[in-house]
């Protein structure tokens, strides 16, 4: 498989090394468009006022391209003006920290993926469920025997996977589990500090709450183990409010010049 690689932690970063050498060892033709520097948490920002600039990386038997931009930045590039020919699918991760529930708006990692299904290529994120990974070759290796085995051409248009791996050796994991991703929302607080100037400053934390999760979502299912794969698609459109509004409102045209007086 011809495959694009890319992140939101970095080019530099251990998970995306850890697939990169895995899908080689695998016989895999990979391709890194992967921004510079740490992008956690963008979302699917793109870069409307400023140039693109692109690095190239050649180091310890890798190579890859950084690109002083967002992830989705990465993926809209690639796509569009780097790679020839195109990939067979387009890979993100893997991710320092799990992507579960709402992280799912938040993530760079995600929204990479995402941008690769709009542009009409299958795609997957791959998350662990730890903010500090060390050493991610055996997760990588999981992957890369996993992608060629996925249904790539019965799934829908746009249609986007998200695996998270428990912070678990992978020998020691649960049985990959297809499920739902959760709708607990976190529980946000900011850590208020002082600089050494004496200025306060704040840093955000909080947490899911566990005894909220209903046990069959990903944030649950992780805690306890398991490999875990959603499928995502886009589509914010609230189907029962819709059918509600179209009950409860008479909506009229608006009016313009052309309309009867």
């Amino acid at each position: 498989m011809r495959i694009l690689l890319t992140n939101d932690d970095g080019i530099q970063a251990v998970g995306l090394r850890a697939l990169y050498h895995a899908f080689r060892e695998a016989g895999h033709e990979v391709r890194v468009v992967a921004p510079v520097t740490e992008q956690s948490a963008v979302g699917h920002a793109i870069t409307i006022s400023l140039p693109l600039r692109v690095k190239e990386f050649k180091e310890d038997g890798f190579e890859g391209l950084g690109v002083y931009g967002t992830p989705t930045d990465c993926v809209k590039l690639a796509l569009t003006a780097l790679l020839d020919p195109p990939p067979d699918v387009v890979v993100s991760g893997i991710n320092a920290g799990a992507n579960v529930g709402v992280d799912l708006l938040y993530s760079g990692t995600v929204s990479a993926a995402t941008e690769g299904a709009f542009m009409g290529y299958p795609a997957i994120a791959f998350s662990h469920d730890c903010f500090n990974p060390v050493d991610l070759t055996e997760q990588g290796r999981y992957a890369a025997r996993l992608l060629p085995t996925l249904p790539w051409g019965d799934l829908p248009a746009k249609c986007v996977l998200n695996l998270n791996f428990p912070d678990l050796p992978v020998a020691e994991c649960k049985p990959l589990i297809l499920c739902r991703h959760t709708r607990v929302m976190w529980e946000d607080s900011y850590m208020h500090r002082l600089d050494p100037r004496g200025r306060p400053y704040y840093w955000l934390t909080g947490e899911i709450p566990p005894e909220k999760l209903s046990p069959d979502t990903d944030r649950a299912l992780l805690t306890a183990g398991h490999i875990t794969l959603t499928p995502l698609k886009f589509d914010f459109t609230d189907r029962d409010t819709l059918a509600l509004l179209e009950r409860r409102m008479i909506v009229a045209a608006p009016e313009t010049d052309a309309s009867p007086r």
